[in-house]
């Protein structure tokens, strides 16, 4: 494991906030993680950077997950199986399966991350979450210095949940993920639940999509609605969709007839974060150098020269107003460190 210090972490987080690692690892490798020093430094597993505030400098050692690689590992007469290394870019590796043939994650295009961090979050988009293609993982744990797998049935996916959040296993680098394993489906079928989808293909006349269409398809409409973090430094969407009971979001659909809700499996209802944050007057504004997005009221962005407590102070106020109005609280989705 080759260490540097005081290592700057300000471009390796796409809200480009200041900060610095008292020690830093780029591991490209999985054997680098079987070095003692990481076994006994409080550690933080770094990926994209793209699901992370940093409240000021890390007083540990930061891993930059690195590891590459991406495979056919089997197929049988239902499924393709592909594996990736945890420091596989997300999007490319969608784009790369879809160039070999294997479709089934063209739903989750231009979702910023590597594929390490995938499955932590179950990230997911138009109609799909990880979870539904997910197989099994390999990581390292530190403690016990030993590589372990797990499968889909221990994850314990949710909705931007799973074991390795509810387990806390994310801030507390107990294990680090070094490569993911997915289960493509042979017997493909369009996921086309998602309005904006269904009018960008009609937009181009495409009445029978092929899986690249719809990625392609997805790609403009975000590309449209989000801005990019390399000109426009923010983490994606910053709060997760609430959950609520039946009985919530009956009342709030009798007050609010136009918010977007989706019901859930146990009964539950999803609201859209975005609608909420707009009709509290969110959308476009600013507090300081930090504001939610002028297209898109779920992003929030760092307009230049934003610390993480001015990102805390914008995330605080627009909480506070939506809870007002709505009597919903609002959960960041990314992490802070």
């Amino acid at each position: 494991m080759i260490l540097r210090q005081a290592v700057d972490l300000q471009p390796s987080n796409t809200l480009a906030l200041p900060g610095r690692a008292a020690l830093y690892s780029r591991i490209e490798s999985p054997a680098q993680l079987a070095d003692p020093l990481a076994a006994k430094t409080p550690r933080f597993i770094l990926g994209g950077g793209s699901n992370l505030v940093l409240t000021g400098d890390f007083d540990g050692l930061m891993l930059h997950m690195a590891i590459p690689g991406k495979r056919l590992v089997k197929e049988d007469a239902e499924a393709w199986y592909i594996e990736a290394g945890a420091g596989e870019n997300w999007h490319d590796f969608v784009q790369w399966t879809l160039a070999e043939g294997w479709p089934g994650l063209e739903n989750l295009s231009l979702i910023p991350g590597t594929v390490g961090a995938a499955p932590i979050q179950n990230i997911g988009a138009y109609g799909l979450e990880i979870a539904e293609r997910f197989h099994s993982l390999s990581a390292w744990e530190f403690e016990k210095q030993a590589f372990f797998s797990v499968d889909r049935n221990e994850c314990r996916f949710a909705y931007r949940d799973s074991l390795f959040k509810q387990e806390g296993w994310h801030l507390s680098g107990r294990m680090a993920i070094t490569s993911v394993i997915f289960r493509l489906p042979k017997a493909w079928q369009p996921n086309l639940r998602y309005a904006d989808v269904a009018q960008e293909l009609a937009a181009q006349n495409i009445t029978t999509p092929t899986p690249r269409d719809i990625a392609q398809a997805i790609i403009a409409v975000r590309r449209r609605k989000l801005p990019d973090p390399a000109t426009t430094p923010n983490a994606g969407s910053f709060f997760h969709n609430p959950v609520v009971d039946g009985q919530t979001a009956c009342r709030l659909a009798a007050d609010y007839p136009a918010l977007p809700n989706y019901p859930q499996p146990d009964g539950r209802v999803k609201l859209a974060a975005g609608w909420l944050i707009e009709q509290a007057g969110w959308k476009g504004r600013r507090l300081g150098p930090v504001g939610m997005y002028e297209k898109q009221a779920l992003v929030l962005v760092n307009h230049g020269g934003a610390s993480g407590a001015d990102i805390q102070r914008t995330m605080a106020a627009v909480q506070a107003d939506v809870r007002a109005r709505f009597g919903i609280d609002l959960t960041p989705e990314p992490v802070f460190l």
